[in-house]
Order: structure tokens, then sequence, then C-alpha cells
């Protein structure tokens, strides 16, 4: 049994706390005065007692702590692979290749890495049963801890266009999964958030597009990777990947699917900032803290300057000393499932779990994820919930700090631009309308580039 804290104490009922705190409110209303209500539709109550308290679900226990991952695009793999082994001895735990080129040596990337104890994520952008075989064949040899990124359904909701088509991509899905003894799918379920999902409708489609995958591969005998980008709304981010987990098992089960997700979270690009760009390092900090205290397996930060800024060591040192300093300095890894027994955060979890099931079930009954997205009405939704929050920023109501409130006028950014920082107009043919990421910040800041001397 836990220990009884504070035992010389009598208890207080949440209907005791209800009726002070409407004696303090001086005759204004509770409901009006403070409970608010979140773009998903969920009221949030200024406390949450034990009494209330009707937790029905249970989430798996991730009783392994978080690794810092790090991500690496591989240009040249020699640099690539001194890259690697330098961040590994500077404090990351596991490394993400991401390859756009399948003449890549698998074996010259990872020369004189350490193998058995470490984690390496291969993010690809196309769809090769040959370069899988070489990653797999090299894992096995080797007895390397590996994992390949791909997803074609998730390269239809990004690009607009499959690989291939939806044939030759899922028979291809399906050689691989039945020759590949490691993890090789994927679910980019980060587009969803950067795109300005709101987490409902993340999360159900999140698991519709996971469902597609368990109808269409004959058998998944390895874990499913989970790709998640948080935003700074703190509690309900802990939230929402605690839901996220609780749904995947819950849909897995029906599969007979007896593999826990990996979930690989990084800090969203939808709050991030060109002016201020030192708040991101905030802004990274609070995501990260969810994402660790939500259970997160994997965590990849965001570099301050990722917006504006090729890939730098100055900016992923400093991305990767948050993280260890979470870890090694906040003792953040120390506890499994920390949020258990945390109303507010539990009662969110549930409601959120809830919300997205029914969202979940009522995309299946018209058809499922793929002939939601070919009609067009999954961009549709994403496009009326990113227009809500993008009217909460452009009248105040969303707040950045250093952008649309309290902004520097002498910030300048214009010659500082080595990669352009907003939505690229790529006028092409394509299946479907793919779903475009987009920050919130992206107006103001041309309107402020533009006025720059």
């Amino acid at each position: 049994m836990a220990e009884q804290l504070f035992e010389e104490f009598e208890s207080v009922s949440s209907k005791q706390w209800k009726q002070q705190i409407q004696y303090e409110l001086k005759g204004a209303d509770y409901n009006e005065t403070l409970v608010w209500e979140s773009l998903e539709g969920i009221k949030v109550k200024p406390f949450y007692h034990n009494d209330e308290s009707e937790v029905t679900f249970s989430v798996k226990e991730n009783t392994k702590a978080f690794e810092i991952l790090q991500n690496i695009f591989v240009h040249d793999v020699a640099l690539s692979n001194k890259r690697a082994l330098d961040t590994l001895n500077r404090g990351a735990e596991s490394i993400r290749f991401s390859i756009e080129n399948e003449a890549v040596s698998v074996e010259e990337l990872m020369q004189n890495l350490p193998l058995e104890k470490t984690n390496y994520f291969f993010y690809l952008p196309f769809l090769s049963i040959d370069f899988v075989t070489k990653i797999n064949a090299f894992a096995t040899q080797n007895k390397a801890q590996c994992y390949v990124q791909v997803d074609p359904v998730g390269q239809l909701a990004k690009d607009g266009n499959w690989f291939e088509n939806l044939e030759k991509d899922f028979d291809k899905l399906n050689t691989i999964a039945s020759k590949a003894t490691i993890p090789c799918l994927t679910i980019n379920a980060g587009l969803y958030q950067n795109a300005g999902a709101n987490m409902v409708q993340q999360l159900a489609y999140t698991l519709a597009h996971v469902n597609e995958y368990f109808n269409r591969i004959q058998s998944i005998s390895q874990p499913i990777i989970i790709e998640v980008s948080v935003g700074t709304n703190y509690f309900f981010e802990i939230a929402k990947l605690r839901a996220l987990r609780l749904l995947f098992n819950t849909l897995a089960k029906e599969y007979n699917h007896d593999f826990d997700c990996h979930i690989i979270v990084t800090p969203s690009k939808r709050n991030k900032t060109l002016y201020d760009y030192n708040v991101n390092m905030l802004r990274t900090t609070t995501e990260c803290m969810s994402a660790i205290l939500g259970g997160a397996d994997s965590i990849a930060n965001l570099p301050y300057d990722a917006l504006y800024h090729k890939d730098n060591e100055f900016g992923d040192r400093i991305a990767r000393n948050q993280l260890l300093i979470l870890k090694h300095e906040s003792y953040f890894d120390k506890v499994s499932n920390p949020a258990d027994g945390a109303y507010y955060i539990e009662s969110v979890t549930e409601q959120l779990a809830e919300k997205a099931l029914l969202l979940f079930k009522e995309i299946e009954a018209k058809g499922g994820f793929i002939s939601q997205l070919i009609e067009g009405n999954l961009q549709k939704k994403i496009s009326e919930s990113a227009a809500k929050e993008q009217e909460l920023f452009d009248s105040g109501k969303e707040i950045l700090l250093g952008t649309n409130k309290y902004p520097n006028k002498n910030d300048k950014m214009k010659h500082d631009l080595e990669l352009y920082p907003f939505v690229k107009q790529n006028p092409r043919k394509t299946l479907i309308t793919p779903i475009i990421e987009k920050r919130l910040a992206e107006k103001l800041e041309q309107e402020r580039l533009g006025q720059e001397a």
C-alpha cells in the first residue's frame, strides 16, 4: 500500500473545494470564470480531486528510460560516420541516418560504430527492397540494433503521391515485411501536428494510418515506429502520448500484434520562430519534458536554429545538451510512468483517447484512412483546425513571445537565412492534395523580413 502523507490533516472533498472557490469568486460564475475549453473540446477544470476520478484504463508501463536520438543527414558517408562517432561520444545514445541515395554503403556508414548496445534508425524517403535487405543483412551479421523507417502512406499524405502507386508500394512493403528481421515500418504522425491538426485528430489519424498497414500487410512481426511531434501545451502533450500508446495497444491487440510501439518524439516546428530565436530553446525544453513524462522511447530534439540554419555543430550540441541536462541533472529518467495517479493528466488522457477512438471509427466507417485522404476530407479537417489556431495567434490570444508579443524591433534576420523558412510553393500534378506543414508565425515573419533595410 502507498504511504499516506499528511494524515494529521482532515481530508477535503471536491464539494468543499468548490464551495470555497464559489465563495471566493464573490458571485462570479464558476464555469464561465475558471473552466476553459481546449481546441479539442475538452473542458479543463481549475482542480481535480480523487473523489471525482474514475479512471478505467491502464497505460502500458514504459520501463526503459528514454534515449537521446541524434539526427544525421547523410550527404558524405565518411563525414556522417565521423559525426555519428563524435555525437555518441558526446552524449547521444542512438543515431538516425536520413539517407536519400540508394548508392550509400551501409558498411562504410556504420564502420567502427558501437553496434550491440546502440539503436540505429535509417530514415528512407524512398521504397527499395534491395536497400532494406542490405541494412537487414548488416544488422544480422553484426548483431546490430537497426530500425528502418519507411512509410508509403505517410509519403502519400505529405507529398500527394505514392512512391509508385498503391498496389506496387504495398507489394514492396509486403515483400520487405516477409523478409526483414528488423523493424521496417514507421508512422509519420508528426505531419498532422505540424500541419495544425488538434490532438484528437492527431491521435485518430495516427490510429487510422496504422490500421491501413495492419489491414494491407500480411504479417507485421516487428515493432512499429510512431514518430510524433509535440507542442507547448505541456500537460495535454503528456496526455496525448499516453493516449497514443493506449490506443495503439488496443488496436494492435485486435490483430494479435504483441509488440508495443516505439515512439520517437521531436518538438514541433509549428510554434517555432525566426525572430527572438533563443526562445525556441525554452519551447523545446518544455516539449522534451512532456515527451519524457508522456513515455517517449526516443527523443530527437529540434535545434533552436533549425528553421533557418543548415545542420551545424553548435545547434546540435545545444539541443543534445538540453536532453542531457533533463536526464543526468534533472533525473527525468528515474521514474517509470511518472504521470500515473495525476488526476488532471489521467482525465485528459481518457478524454483524448475516447474522442480519438470515436473519430477513428468514423474514418473507418467511411472507407478508411487512404480513402479519406483521396477524397480530401482529412486535409479539409486539418485546414479547419489550423485556421482556428491561426486566428487565435493573429488575434493575440495565442502568444509566441518575441513574435506577436514583445517583439524586438531591432532584430534583423534577412542576412542570416541559410534555409528558406516558409512553406515552399511547388506546383505539380499530385494524386491528392498533400497535407502541408506550416508554422503559425510565417505570415508575420514574412512581413517583418520585407520591412528590413
